[in-house]
């Protein structure tokens, strides 16, 4: 590649050839990047490159890791040669826990503020949920300017307390920040990096942290993180623009995508596959040796050691609960539901709340074949005690239509149906289902538009026993992608937050169920809530009253006279 550096080309050709397992989005990378450099006027600027890495020598490093120099290398010394800006001034990546996240982070820190950066104030920001997150990339530069053989010299260039570190040259100061948004719309950053993205629900303290970008010459961003159990967030959007940079033909925009992760869950039984997560891993026996007991103990007893893959391996594997199918699975759901099509076809109506002071939903339930399609309305009230620990972007939801926002002491039972009665000019609701401890509160004001349990024998009275049975077909469903639900995030977040136990005559237990039985439960008690997902189920346990197949084209026969 011309204008590139060999040290860069090294890891490139490492990846290509095999000599360095990685996944799949790693080696799609290569293939990108080496692209840009064949059609793009982009360099490497390799004394730059040098200066940052000789940084190293003062912090407790063994040696700079080939994926850093990588990493490093692109985001940081690589320019467009018109505008000198940089090429890729954001970066992405997602790595293992143990690959040396931070010492990564430290590093690209004291870099961009040093004199061989060359520009002054150029704050470097490190933000993160918790102070010991924002703080632990300054600690390990001060452990490592504090090392008695380089204090005196250091103390020439920086100056430094717990808290930061400035640069005496460029007046550019490292410090670490919490995600509290509070007092930081005068930040003027030159770098922000934002660290365990995964934490993050939403965009507010990522928008507060990076609009001070663009007062200082060549903004950048860095994306560090492993994965985690929140989804629908910042994390899960990174991921989905980067596999549309790296399979999806899209332009980068000047984000640099370094994704590290196992392939597929089964390619953990092999080691030599876990550096696709944790490409340092060839170079630290010790953290290899922890992982092999780590991975000795999730074999075991993979529903308490779900860390395992979810840190380790970088591969979403729920919380200590059974979840109730993969988030992959989950995602497949998000396809067009041809609405107009819909109309005037039979379906059948799931209702699902905990408490009508916090949130209810309606599910509307159609069946083409094996195909399922859902329609998926909620209702939170503004007055819920759960809403401060609600995760989720629900404002922005509301905004979509996805919800309602009900600002009064309770979800009124009359706003519901009228939602199903203005359904019902749509579509023909054969059933109604609603669990069978909710159904009182509404049983008067169904009635109303015809629904009835005893009268009109059109309402089901869901019981935990018909959940258990439908559990099954909801399995088969998300196995085959039989799902469509469009584009809808709370569904999704619901299904997400969503567990799986044993049912018995004592719930849970497993010495007293069935093994092969289940129904669902929530995750998490306050701040997860399962109710879309439980009206969808609800919905699907009388589908029995739709026909199997509902043709959405039916052909013209003509008109035939006898």
């Amino acid at each position: 590649m011309k204008n590139c550096d060999p040290r860069i080309e090294a890891y490139m050709e490492a990846v290509v050839s095999g000599a360095v397992r990685s996944s799949k989005e790693v080696k799609a990378l290569m293939v990108h990047v080496r692209h840009c450099f064949e059609t793009e006027d982009i360099y490497v600027d390799q004394q730059q490159l040098t200066d940052y890495l000789g940084l190293s020598r003062y912090f407790p490093y063994d040696k700079i890791f080939p994926w850093q120099i990588f990493v490093i290398g692109l985001h940081d010394c690589t320019y467009w040669r018109e505008s000198g800006m940089p090429r890729w001034p954001d970066l992405f990546c997602l790595i293992g826990r143990g690959a040396g996240k931070d010492g990564t982070i430290a590093l690209e820190a004291v870099a961009l503020s040093s004199e061989y950066n060359n520009i002054r104030e150029y704050d470097v920001d490190i933000c993160a949920n918790n102070e010991t997150q924002a703080l632990r990339p300054v600690q390990d530069i001060v452990g490592a300017f504090e090392q008695p053989q380089f204090i005196k010299k250091l103390q020439r260039f920086f100056k430094w307390t717990t808290e930061k570190v400035v640069s005496l040259k460029t007046k550019s100061t490292i410090k670490g920040h919490t995600n509290n948004p509070g007092g930081k719309d005068g930040l003027r950053s030159g770098i922000v990096i934002l660290n365990e993205i995964h934490q993050y629900q939403d965009y507010k303290n990522i928008n507060v942290f990076t609009t001070g970008l663009g007062k200082k010459k060549h903004p950048r961003r860095s994306y560090y993180s492993t994965q985690g159990d929140e989804r629908e967030g910042p994390l899960d959007d990174l991921l989905e623009t980067s596999e549309g940079i790296l399979f999806g033909g899209d332009p980068d925009n000047g984000l640099l995508p370094f994704i590290c992760r196992l392939d597929s869950k089964d390619e953990v039984h092999d080691e030599k596959n876990w550096e696709k997560a944790n490409p340092s891993l060839p170079y630290l026996p010790d953290l290899m040796e922890e992982i092999r007991k780590e991975y000795r103990d999730w074999v075991k007893r993979p529903e308490k050691f779900t860390a395992f893959m979810t840190k380790r391996m970088n591969l979403p594997d729920g919380s200590s609960e059974i979840k109730v199918c993969s988030y992959e699975r989950i995602k497949a759901t998000n396809r067009l539901v041809p609405v107009e099509d819909l109309q005037g076809r039979s379906c059948t109506c799931g209702i699902d709340f905990s408490k009508i002071t916090d949130l209810v939903s309606v599910n509307l339930h159609f069946r083409d074949g094996n195909i399922r399609y859902d329609l998926n309305h909620s209702w939170l009230c503004l007055k819920s005690k759960d809403l401060p620990r609600i995760k989720a972007p629900w404002k922005e939801w509301a905004k979509r239509g996805l919800i309602d926002l009900i600002d009064d002491v309770e979800i009124h039972p009359e706003v519901i149906v009228e939602y199903i009665s203005m359904q019902m000019e749509y579509y023909s609701i054969k059933m109604m289902a609603i669990d069978d401890f909710r159904y009182a509160l509404l049983s008067q004001y169904l009635k109303t538009i015809g629904f009835d349990a005893k009268v009109y024998k059109n309402l089901k009275l869901v019981r935990p026993s018909d959940i258990m049975k439908v559990a099954t077909v909801i399995d088969s469903c998300f196995a085959n992608d039989y799902f469509i639900w469009g584009d809808n995030p709370v569904l999704r977040w619901a299904v997400n937050n969503t567990k799986m136990v044993r049912y018995g005559r004592k719930l849970g237990k497993e010495d007293d169920a069935d093994i092969g039985n289940f129904v669902y439960a929530k995750i998490e008690a306050k701040s997860r809530k399962t109710d879309p997902f439980l009206a969808l189920a609800a919905s699907m346990t009388v589908e029995d009253a739709l026909p199997y197949i509902q043709s959405m084209n039916m052909p013209d026969l003509g008109v035939f006279t006898y």
